[in-house]
C-alpha cells in the first residue's frame, strides 16, 4: 500500500502542498484562515497521513528520538524503573526512546553507539545497573548524560545516588532507637563495589557523631549477596558473647537482610525485640515480603532515571557540582524491623 504524502493530503484539502506542510508543522499556520487550516487537518485525518520523521529530521537535525544505552538494567527488576521513567518522561515531551541492552558487552556497545547515531537521535542516556565509574566503549556525544554512573575520566552531567547519606538516614535511625553494638554486614566481592565504601564512611561517621567507638568486629562481609552467605556471615556475629554481640545489623542490601533474618531464627533470636535490622535498596519483592516487612533505604531508581532524561531533553539543568555529578537522595523507609534494644 502506497504511502500517503503531503501531495496527497493537499489534493483532499484543495490547497498546496506548502499550505499543508505549514499547518501541520505548525510553523505560519496563522496566517491560514482557521476553515483552511481544519480542512488540512481533517484531510489528513481522513487519508491517514503520517509525518515522515527521517526526512522532517533531516531538514531540522532533530529526530524527536532519544537513545538509551544500558548494560543489564532493562533485566534487573529493581533497576528497570529508570527504563520506566526515561519512557515516561520521552513519552510526555513528543521523543520515541530506543534502548539498548549491552549486557556488558563492549563490542556491543560500540556498535549501539554507532546505530543510534546513526539514526541521529537527539541524544543519549549512558546508563548502569550500579552506581560506578564507567569508560564507554565508543565515544559519546557532546550533551550525554550518565544514569547511575558517571564518567571515570571526569565530567558530566551525571546522577548516582547518594548511598553514603542513605547510610547516615539508617545508622541515625537505630542510634536514635537506643542502639550502640551496630553491625554492618557487607558485601565480599573483589572488587568492592564503590557503594560498599560509600555506605561504610556514612556508618562510620554517624557512629562516631555518637560517641560509639566502632569495633572493626562489627563489620563482616557476606562472600556474595544470596541469603546463605550472609546468613554465614551473620552467623559469626551472633555468635559472639553477650556483651560483644551486636544488637542491630545494618546490610548492604536486602538480599544479605533476608541471610540475617535467617541467622536470627537459627540463634533462637526475634526480630525486632532481640536485633533490629536494617538493610538497602527497598528492592521488591524482598522488602516488603520479610516477617517482620524490613526497613530499608530505597534507591532513588525512577527519580534518578527522570532526572537524567529531563536534563538530556533540557527541561531540567544540569548539576551545578564541581564534578557535574548530581547525587540523588535515598529515601529512608520505615517498617517493622527496628526496635529499642532489649534491656540486659
Amino acid at each position: 500500500m502506497a504511502r500517503t504524502t503531503i501531495t496527497d493530503v493537499a489534493r483532499e484539502a484543495g490547497v498546496s502542498a506548502t499550505t499543508v506542510s505549514l499547518v501541520l508543522n505548525g510553523r505560519n499556520a496563522e496566517r491560514f484562515p482557521e476553515a483552511t487550516r481544519r480542512r488540512v487537518h481533517d484531510a489528513a485525518a481522513a487519508l491517514g497521513y503520517a509525518p515522515n520523521v527521517l526526512a522532517r529530521g533531516l531538514r531540522t537535525q532533530r529526530t524527536h528520538t532519544v537513545g538509551l544505552i544500558s548494560d543489564r538494567i532493562t533485566t534487573t527488576p529493581y533497576a528497570v524503573a529508570m527504563v520506566e521513567a526515561a519512557q515516561d518522561v520521552a513519552r510526555e515531551h513528543g521523543r520515541l526512546l530506543f534502548l539498548v541492552g549491552t549486557d556488558g558487552d563492549p563490542a556491543v556497545e560500540a556498535d549501539a553507539v554507532r546505530a543510534l547515531l546513526a539514526q541521529q537521535v537527539d541524544g543519549i542516556v549512558y546508563a548502569a545497573m550500579w552506581h560506578r565509574p564507567v569508560a564507554p566503549a565508543a565515544p559519546l556525544p557532546a550533551g550525554t548524560v550518565y544514569l547511575d554512573c558517571f564518567p571515570e575520566a571526569g565530567g558530566g552531567p551525571a546522577v548516582v545516588p547518594d548511598d553514603r547519606a542513605g547510610a547516615v538516614a539508617a545508622i541515625r535511625l537505630l542510634v536514635a532507637a537506643g542502639h550502640r553494638r551496630i553491625a554492618y554486614v557487607d558485601i565480599g566481592e573483589d572488587p568492592a563495589p564503590l557503594a560498599s565504601g560509600l555506605r561504610h564512611t556514612g556508618y562510620l561517621d554517624v557512629l562516631r557523631e555518637a560517641g560509639v567507638t566502632p569495633d572493626p568486629a562489627l563489620h563482616v562481609r557476606s562472600a556474595t549477596a544470596t541469603a546463605a552467605d550472609a546468613a554465614d556471615a551473620v552467623d559469626g556475629l551472633l555468635a559472639l558473647p553477650a556483651d560483644r554481640r551486636p544488637t542491630a545489623l545494618f546490610c548492604f542490601n536486602d538480599r544479605i537482610a533476608a541471610g540475617a533474618y535467617a541467622s536470627a531464627r537459627h540463634h533462637g533470636l526475634v526480630i525486632p525485640e532481640d536485633l533490629s535490622v536494617v538493610g538497602y535498596d527497598d528492592q521488591q519483592l524482598i522488602a516488603t515480603e520479610l516477617d517482620p516487612p524490613l526497613t530499608t533505604v530505597a534507591l532513588p531508581h525512577y527519580a534518578m532515571g527522570r532526572w537524567a532524561t529531563e536534563v538530556l531533553l533540557g527541561v531540567t539543568p544540569p548539576p551545578d557540582a564541581a564534578d557535574g555529578v548530581l547525587r540523588m537522595p535515598c529515601p529512608l523507609v520505615e517498617r517493622g524491623s527496628v526496635s529499642p534494644p532489649r534491656a540486659p
